[in-house]
């Protein structure tokens, strides 16, 4: 029977005292016996935070039967290499089978990996990367205030973890937003894995969180049951508008004499010899041999969740029509796509969110955030944790909007970006200010790495829209469509696209779809592949070689991942390619059509334009002349080509 206690009592009672050291012992042999058996892994963290996981989970709102049930509270692992410790307090819930676990804990294929993930029933977020689990769980507990609900979010830190600065960031943000159904909790036992926590690098954790405008709850004993209960009782009932964080002085290694304080354990699994020592003082049976020989069967994989896949239901709302004659930037575009969005979806509890850092006006938020100002969170100069936050937000069925520029949404949140593709996120990123079109702000502004980046990820699709019209309509598709989305774009205003007749290219029946490039010019000799900000270039330089007599197609390739296969391949076939692209040319859409054409087998010539080197600070037009991306420098290309 799982253990549960009355968080309206004033202390536990001594049967319940009882009851937690009866499964502390369990628990602390499946640490011991999974971390042994894997020859890996980290049973001192995971026997220091195991009393407070053990009252957590007793005090939580959770079905075991029922791990996504809508009403549960949120507890999110932020040290998520005590993997040992978090599966054996859920197998002891009833998540799951402890043969199921010790049977499986780190062998390929099993649903029970060295670091927590959703796979596991009862694991919220797959963590490992310290440093990122609050802005975790600051993103929960905002969605559900977003949404008027009553869920708790638990976050489990360690000390050594504080060292990052993201969380000062988490910190900051959960105070302005007056979280108050977010509760920290950090296993203070002062030792990480070069020794303790003072010689690697001293703070004040309590201090850090009192400055920051926390209520500290500090436990000089955090394997008392009483006051862990009383601790977390606390929390859990408060409703003052300030975050909680309990810091519970922690012993590495607790109950297993030789292991306590020790640093080496942090990430040191016991030999079988020592293993037998540390059972035999738990007072518990050494069954080893038979869980080795257990481990020599199949893998398991009956366990492991689905991904989830709530996601809500989104009005695209009516889409926007540029007439041939606007000259507008895509960004506000965007501006106005995303205040349509929210006119059709928050008229009540929000569905569209948005996130931005200090850029809301850059970003042409400023619309979305006056209609829907509950659903608009600025989160200040702290894109590590708006990326995370935006993450997890879009997990919890919301459709969450983070925007800011380029150089900030990708290149320096990669790892949360890569943590939100871990977890099978709904991202929305709509990033501004991209490549050399940033111009005068100079090359540490003009992102040129964002394609590159994403190829490296597996579930980020990216999307570079060419004028404002087909802007207006990528951004109502992703919001419709599960997923991560990236979306890019620069900064300057640009024309609209059009046919030769002059009519709008992307009209209002025009529909974007994921992996089908627009033929926006048709021709004989050559075909001109690009995207984003310097199509305009290309439609001019086919007009140039259409007066010099040579006809070429223009083929826009907005969506980039998924890649237009069929598309390319075509072109291939009719003649000689030329690629276009506002971006680092050895990662970019040149390279993915040199791949494309050589898994096929199709040869063509083929040239790559695109940025050689950074840029300076500059007129737009004068920095794509000088690296070959003008108008007459893309025809002077194909006119060599052909030759």
């Amino acid at each position: 029977m799982v253990l549960k206690l009355d968080v309206s009592k004033s202390e536990l009672s001594s049967e319940e005292i009882q009851e937690l050291q009866a499964m502390r012992k369990r628990c602390a042999r499946r640490i011991l016996l999974s971390t042994t058996l894997a020859a890996s892994g980290h049973p001192g963290g995971s026997l220091s935070s195991l009393d407070m996981l053990l009252v957590m989970y007793a005090m939580m709102k959770h079905d075991p039967a029922n791990p996504r049930m809508p009403e549960r509270d949120r507890a999110v692992m932020s040290i998520g290499h005590i993997s040992p410790g978090v599966y054996s307090v859920l197998a002891e819930n009833g998540y799951f089978s402890e043969e199921d676990f010790l049977q499986g804990f780190r062998r390929t294929g099993s649903g029970f990996p060295g670091h927590v993930e959703s796979i596991v029933p009862g694991v919220e977020w797959d963590t490992g990367n310290l440093g990122q689990g609050l802005s975790t769980a600051v993103g929960m507990a905002q969605a559900h205030k977003v949404k008027g609900e009553t869920n708790r979010v638990f976050c489990l830190m360690g000390d050594g973890e504080h060292q990052k600065g993201q969380l000062v960031e988490a910190m900051r943000y959960a105070r302005k937003y007056r979280l108050d159904n977010l509760i920290g909790l950090v296993d203070r036992n002062h030792l990480q894995i070069c020794g303790s926590t003072e010689e690697v690098m001293p703070q004040s954790i309590r201090k850090l969180y009192s400055d920051m405008g926390w209520e500290v709850i500090y436990l000089e004993d955090g394997h008392d049951y009483n006051a862990l209960f009383q601790a977390i009782s606390r929390a859990y009932g408060n409703t003052s508008g300030v975050p909680v964080v309990i810091i519970a002085r922690t012993i590495m290694g607790k109950g297993i004499s030789f292991m306590e304080n020790q640093a080496k354990y942090h990430g040191s699994p016991l030999k079988p010899e020592q293993l037998a020592e540390a059972l035999a003082e738990l007072g518990v049976e050494n069954d080893l041999e038979k869980w080795q020989e257990l481990r020599q069967q199949p893998v398991r994989t009956h366990t492991i969740m689905a991904p989830r896949t709530d996601y809500p239901e989104v009005s695209p709302g009516e889409p926007i029509l540029y007439d041939a004659k606007t000259m507008t930037d895509n960004r506000s575009a965007y501006g106005n796509a995303l205040l349509g969005l929210a006119e059709a979806n928050n008229n009540g509890t929000p569905v569209i969110t948005g996130i931005s850092c200090d850029l809301e006006g850059s970003v042409k938020m400023g619309g979305f955030h006056k209609h829907s100002p509950e659903a608009y969170f600025e989160a200040g100069i702290q894109e590590h944790h708006a990326a995370a936050m935006a993450g997890a937000m879009s997990c919890e069925n919301l459709v969450t909007f983070f925007s800011t520029f380029g150089v900030f949404a990708v290149s320096e949140v990669y790892n949360q970006n890569r943590l939100s593709d871990f977890n099978h996120a709904n991202m929305k990123i709509v990033a501004t200010h991209l490549g050399l079109d940033v111009g005068e702000d100079g090359p540490t502004h003009q992102g040129i790495d964002y394609l590159g980046l994403f190829k490296n990820l597996f579930r980020f699709s990216v999307f570079m829209p060419a004028d404002p019209n087909q802007t207006d309509r990528i951004v109502r598709y992703i919001a419709t469509s599960p997923g991560n989305h990236f979306v890019g774009m620069g900064r300057s205003k640009t024309p609209v696209i059009t046919r030769e007749d002059g009519s709008v290219f992307f009209d209002t029946d025009y529909v974007f779809t994921p992996g089908r490039a627009d033929w926006l010019r048709r021709g004989s000799d050559a075909t001109i592949i690009t995207y984003g900000a310097v199509t305009p270039s290309c439609i001019e330089a086919w007009k140039l070689l259409q007066e010099a007599g040579i006809s070429v197609s223009v083929l826009n390739m907005a969506s980039l991942i998924p890649l237009d296969r069929d598309s390319v391949i075509e072109a291939a076939k009719a003649g000689p390619l030329v690629t276009v692209e506002d971006h680092h040319v050895e990662s970019g859409l040149g390279v993915s059509v040199a791949t494309e054409l050589v898994e096929a087998g199709v040869s063509t010539p083929l040239v790559r334009l695109g940025v050689r080197r950074y840029g300076g600070s500059g007129k737009p037009a004068e920095l794509y002349q000088q690296q070959g991306l003008d108008a007459r420098s893309i025809a002077e290309t194909v006119r060599e080509l052909l030759k």
